[in-house]
């Protein structure tokens, strides 16, 4: 038997009536149920997204809609399915988003309702903090960190000394957001965080390489730099490092709790170049 709350279907049966598949649609992956969006409910609105006809801005008020719901179910997979959209729908989702004056206004937001409640209201405050941040990334650079072209002739790799040391910060506030999440391994109790957490998870994974790639190329650059951005450079490569232990542990909670794909190389390789990157400064340092 579905797990639907009656005013979950009396929603979706009023969606019907006014003939709005998408609202009805969005209304079916934000339930009630304790578990994270149906595949077949995002794969639909990821299509939607693809579709000239569909009206981008109704479809995110549909969703900016479910995060007045009281309930921290309804809530917590509105944001899952936004961020969901963000990173696999039609660029145009994230590029309407990053048009908004105003996105999530949840940082007060609280369940009462129980202990449960109380808990991932918790988590539900930081992840629309970071899903805001992460729009506001792309309004200022207008492309998203986590599907730039990397590799030697990649966006950070090429970027220009003037645009990098402008650019790494959004980096690096978009990556406090995300870390600012803060979850451990016993607090991912239900299937609703666990969905959260694995879009972080893979957000994580790419935004640090562009972070990275990013690092090096400041490195690349640090001796033809002017004074003033030699300060700058330094400032921003300091806050880098203080980011890696935080980095490795965010990492080390999605080990512990998820069979991940060649996750012992991600961290292998994610240890290697931390310990390269603070030999090659520090050699290019003191030759200074």
């Amino acid at each position: 038997m579905s797990g639907q709350s009656l005013t979950d279907r009396i929603t979706a049966a009023q969606h019907s009536v006014t003939g709005s598949a998408v609202s009805k649609t969005v209304c079916k992956a934000t339930t009630h149920e304790v578990m994270g969006p149906k595949k077949k409910h995002l794969d639909y609105l990821i299509q939607c997204t693809n579709e000239m006809n569909v009206n981008i801005p109704q479809l995110a008020d549909s969703l900016f809609e479910r995060t007045t719901n009281s309930s921290w179910v309804v809530v917590f997979k509105s944001l899952i399915t936004t961020h969901h959209l963000m990173v696999y729908g039609n660029e145009r989702f994230i590029q309407y988003l990053a048009s908004r004056n105003t996105l999530f206004n949840l940082s007060n937001f609280l369940d009462k309702s129980g202990l449960q409640g109380y808990d991932m209201s918790t988590f539900i405050r930081r992840y629309s903090r970071y899903l805001n941040e992460k729009a506001v990334s792309y309004r200022q650079v207008a492309f998203d960190f986590t599907k730039v072209k990397r590799g030697a002739d990649g966006v950070m790799r090429t970027m220009s000394t003037e645009k990098l040391l402008k650019t790494v910060p959004i980096i690096q506030n978009q990556m406090d957001a995300l870390l600012d999440f803060n979850v451990n391994s016993n607090e991912l109790t239900n299937g609703v965080i666990n969905a959260a957490f694995m879009l972080l998870f893979k957000d994580a994974i790419r935004l640090f390489a562009a972070y990275n790639e990013g690092i090096i190329n400041l490195l690349e650059k640090y001796f033809d730099m002017k004074k003033n951005q030699c300060k700058e450079g330094l400032d921003i490569y300091k806050k880098f490092l203080t980011r890696m232990t935080r980095i490795s542990e965010f990492l080390k909670v999605a080990e512990v709790n998820f069979s991940q794909p060649n996750f012992a190389l991600y961290l292998k390789q994610f240890i290697k170049k931390k310990q390269l990157l603070c030999k090659t400064f520090c050699l290019c340092f003191f030759k200074m």
